[in-house]
């Protein structure tokens, strides 16, 4: 393929980290995993998806996708549903790795897909077969939510022998779990090529030197 002699090549991340939050557990999980990719020399920065999301053109370019993604209401956020259908619909190679981020998954065993319903949902919904899918538990706010939150989620804990003090937060992130998300992102990342894109000036062109 011929490019132009103006173009100048760049590399793109190593990881294309994305994260969908709501309550900023999804964001600091997708961050956790970002610093410990850098300490192995692995560039991924946290991109959140409702500010910038991905063209179908990088999804298909980038080398490693990972999207950290928080359930509201028995769902994952509405533009973690949306990265899903786009993933799917772009043919992209790039191995995906999909966390979701729900309170179910605080209960013993309830971290893959196969055991986890709002992880296995999304995934059948979308005809998407990660590459690694898992799930780890997020935090109960309830001082940060709105009234009509609080009493929901305090009813779904209460069915579900979850906290149900209102003026406590309790953090049920396994953050060990979490580097062991980040370690198994880090081997991935090694083993896959780098792409390369180019940009002319300040414009950027996604047509790939393969």
């Amino acid at each position: 393929m011929s490019i132009c002699s103006a173009a100048v090549p760049f590399r793109f991340d190593d990881v294309l980290l994305l994260y969908a939050s709501h309550d900023g557990q999804a964001r600091r999980i997708a961050t956790h995993i970002s610093v410990r990719l850098a300490q192995q020399d692995i560039a991924g920065s946290p991109r959140d998806l409702a500010v910038r999301f991905p063209r179908t053109e990088e999804l298909k370019a980038a080398p490693l996708i990972v999207t950290v993604a928080a359930v509201r209401y028995g769902r994952h956020l509405r533009t973690a549903e949306h990265l899903l259908a786009e993933y799917k619909k772009s043919g992209s190679s790039a191995p995906l790795v999909f966390v979701s981020v729900n309170l179910t998954a605080r209960k013993p065993g309830r971290n893959a897909a196969e055991t986890n319903q709002y992880l296995r949902r999304s995934l059948l919904r979308h005809g998407v077969t990660p590459a690694i899918a898992t799930a780890v538990a997020g935090r109960l706010d309830y001082p940060r939510y709105n009234w009509l939150d609080r009493q929901i989620i305090r009813l779904i804990m209460k069915l579900t022998g979850g906290p149900t003090d209102l003026s406590r937060c309790t953090e049920f992130t396994d953050w060990d779990a979490v580097d062991a998300i980040a370690q198994r992102v880090a081997q991935m990342a090694g083993q896959c090529e780098p792409r390369v894109a180019w940009k002319f000036g300040a414009r950027e062109n996604r047509i790939l030197n393969y």
